[in-house]
């Protein structure tokens, strides 16, 4: 039986400028920053940075293994996401995101590709909302 993962990541204050923080994310180290037009030091991604990243590696995966359990040979997949928030258009936020596929790929499966795309479980998140508890430590 697979192991199940819970996510995790914690954010320590490093003392270096104004919003450097080291990220432990699931054991892996990471420098979160924002850039130096913010105040920050530009070392690292900033939260949205981040945000993107997370939507964009799980849309990659997602349709990597939803081509693996066809058997289908996709090749290279690519996605980005970039983040926009413009209160006075709407109070949600826009995540776009482009899918990049090898050309060599048949219409039905670059179709049924995307399809999938917008079922990724970050995407999934992102559309439903989510409920966040905050508590203090030691409490």
């Amino acid at each position: 039986m697979a192991s199940q993962h819970t996510p995790n990541a914690t954010a320590t204050t490093t003392g270096e400028g104004l919003f450097q923080s080291a990220l432990d994310i699931a054991g892996t180290p990471l420098i979160a920053d924002e850039p130096l037009a913010l105040g920050g030091l530009d070392t690292g991604p900033n939260p949205y940075d981040l945000l993107c990243a997370a939507l964009a590696t799980c849309t990659t995966m997602t349709l990597r293994f939803y081509a693996n359990r066809k058997g289908w040979d996709i090749g290279e997949v690519s996605t980005h996401v970039t983040h926009h928030r413009d209160p006075a258009l709407s109070p949600a936020d826009r995540f776009e995101r482009t899918v990049t596929l090898s050309p060599t790929l048949d219409q039905a499966t670059r179709e049924a590709l995307l399809g999938i795309a917008n079922r990724c479980p970050v995407h999934n998140t992102l559309v439903a909302g989510s409920n966040v508890a905050t508590a203090l430590a030691g409490a």
